[in-house]
């Protein structure tokens, strides 16, 4: 049994004690001397993805067989573990912690393991749980969402026992693991059975068909594109967006992100697609796909950004918000029709259209009159991510209003994003005053571009002033 520390910082999810306490001290294999629970079933009850991490890497055993621990379903198929129990919870982050190398299972606990995981997706997760607790009346709801893998699900509660409803997910997972290519239109199914790209069940899927990385992928969801059924059109396009990004690859060394997985430019598929498309949550996903291309031809970015100009006033806010992610930033000075545009969004009344402009005008290389002006507005602006956008952009400029403007965001959180950007640029700006002159703010600037890439992957505004005279030579 596990001690009354180990057992208490388990069921509150404090990973850090739990680690300490089980660093060659404690038993990962323990249980909870009140109900003999594996401390492992513990956390997968609870749906603690970093407790049971810590204790599987110390030991304990996924696929440790329990007899008669309250919670569990030993009449499915591969019987009571902890596994099986993760399995059952329908969260696909958590199989995955418990998840052993497929070498430790043979083909009899891998068919079971799917058996049990496909008789979840099919069921009615209701009455299922009145099967397991006997328990009468409706189940409780609710969703929940998982910051971590920024997914979502329903979860149902029942006779004391909690189940999620992200078994497609853990079905499609399992198939990836145990090598098993399941058919494409048979995965356009799963997802579509949760319809909504925020679920971790679509999510799963989308990136298991990323991973592929092969053109008959990428041409079968192609071939949705023009299908009649505007789910489907979002389910192409997300997953041939992933495909472009090389979601769900290893990131490349060279250029410090993911590589693509096929090569196309995304521009093939997506710049007659957002010139077609009416459908609000479509066209967003595919603008969002044509802003991670890459393009390089002169002609088709000038196209891409004419295109994304044109749904700048778009009455859906999901919409307008790709419009800034396609507009170049620079060097050359901002023509006045397209810097009016941008300074309209920064305006707009969607908080998230006016997040993205302001991490566009952040990061503007180009001679841009009054964008510092458009910056220090955005000071007071009600996302604190906006906010920081807006010192960020003040200080690369060495415009002095960028003290106030990161005064009034203290504390700042060093090792994230977008604060550590922040700090970094206040840094320079600091040296440059202290140097008197003003050069050393132009200088740090310029160290800055060869220094930091933002959480989106744009290089940072590199210039001082508001629209500095050799800001178009720097080019950064």
């Amino acid at each position: 049994m596990g001690s009354a520390d180990l057992v208490a910082a388990v069921r509150r999810g404090d990973v850090e004690v739990v680690y300490h306490l089980i660093d060659g001290v404690e038993d990962a294999n323990a249980c909870d001397p009140a109900d003999g629970v594996p401390l492992l079933c513990v956390a997968v009850a609870a749906y603690d993805e970093p407790v049971a991490e810590v204790l599987v890497k110390a030991g304990a055993d996924p696929l440790r067989p329990l007899d008669r621990v309250p919670g569990g379903d030993p009449g499915l198929p591969g019987g009571d573990t902890a596994l099986t129990r993760a399995v059952d919870g329908g969260c696909s982050w958590m199989t995955g912690t418990l998840l052993p190398e497929p070498v430790r299972l043979d083909a009899d606990a891998r068919a079971d393991l799917l058996a049990r995981a496909r008789y979840w997706a099919e069921a009615d997760l209701e009455a299922e749980l009145r099967r397991r607790t006997g328990a009468t009346g409706p189940a409780e709801r609710g969703r929940v969402r998982n910051d971590s893998w920024s997914s979502g699900y329903e979860r149902y509660t029942l006779g004391g026992q909690t189940v999620w409803d992200g078994h497609p997910g853990v079905l499609t997972q399992l198939e990836e693991r145990f090598g098993i290519r399941t058919p494409f239109d048979e995965l356009v199914l799963r997802a579509l059975s949760r319809p909504d790209r925020d679920h971790g069940a679509w999510s799963d899927v989308v990136i298991h068909l990323a991973r592929r990385q092969d053109a008959g992928t990428w041409a079968a969801a192609k071939a949705l594109r023009d299908h009649p059924d505007r789910l489907r059109r979002v389910f192409a396009a997300d997953v041939l967006r992933c495909l472009v990004m090389g979601f769900g690859t290893m990131t490349d060394p060279v250029i410090g992100r993911r590589s693509a997985v096929v090569e196309k430019p995304a521009s093939e598929v997506f710049l007659p697609w957002a010139l077609e498309e009416r459908d609000p949550e479509v066209l967003a996903m595919v603008l969002s796909g044509l802003s991670e291309g890459g393009e390089e031809d002169p002609d088709r970015i000038a196209e891409c950004e004419a295109v994304a100009l044109s749904y700048a006033g778009h009455p859906a806010p999901r919409v307008r918000r790709e419009v800034p992610d396609l507009l170049p930033f620079g060097p050359t000075p901002v023509p006045p029709g397209k810097l009016a545009t941008v300074y309209a969004l920064a305006r707009d009344p969607d908080p998230a259209v006016r997040e993205r402009t302001a991490y566009w005008l952040a990061r503007c290389t180009a001679q841009a009159p009054g964008l510092t002006d458009v910056l220090a507005g955005l000071g007071d602006d009600e996302l604190r991510e906006t906010r920081v956008h807006a010192a960020w952009g003040l200080a690369r400029r060495g415009d002095p209003r960028c003290v106030e403007a990161e005064r009034r965001l203290l504390p700042l959180d060093p090792d994230g994003w977008p604060d550590g950007d922040l700090m970094r640029a206040m840094w320079r700006y600091e040296e440059g005053m202290r140097e008197g002159s003003g050069e050393g703010v132009r200088e740090g600037a310029r160290e800055g571009v060869r220094e930091g890439v933002s959480a989106r992957g744009a290089q940072p505004a590199a210039a001082a002033g508001d629209a500095p005279a050799d800001i178009g030579e720097q080019g950064a």
